[in-house]
């Protein structure tokens, strides 16, 4: 169950940052944008085994 709001929280966090992205079309706003995303699917990849509290 962690994982499907982890999933929905990633989309819905995604759609949030494209709209900046689209927006200001700023080369380090993008990378600044690409970095968080990473973290992000790095942060649910290593919570996907921990237990469900």
């Amino acid at each position: 169950m962690k994982l499907l709001y982890g999933l929905f929280g990633a989309v819905v966090m995604m759609a949030f940052l494209a709209s900046f992205v689209i927006k200001i079309k700023e080369p380090a706003m993008i990378v600044v944008v690409l970095i968080g995303v990473a973290m992000m699917v790095v942060d649910l990849w290593q919570s996907r085994n921990e237990s469900d509290s």
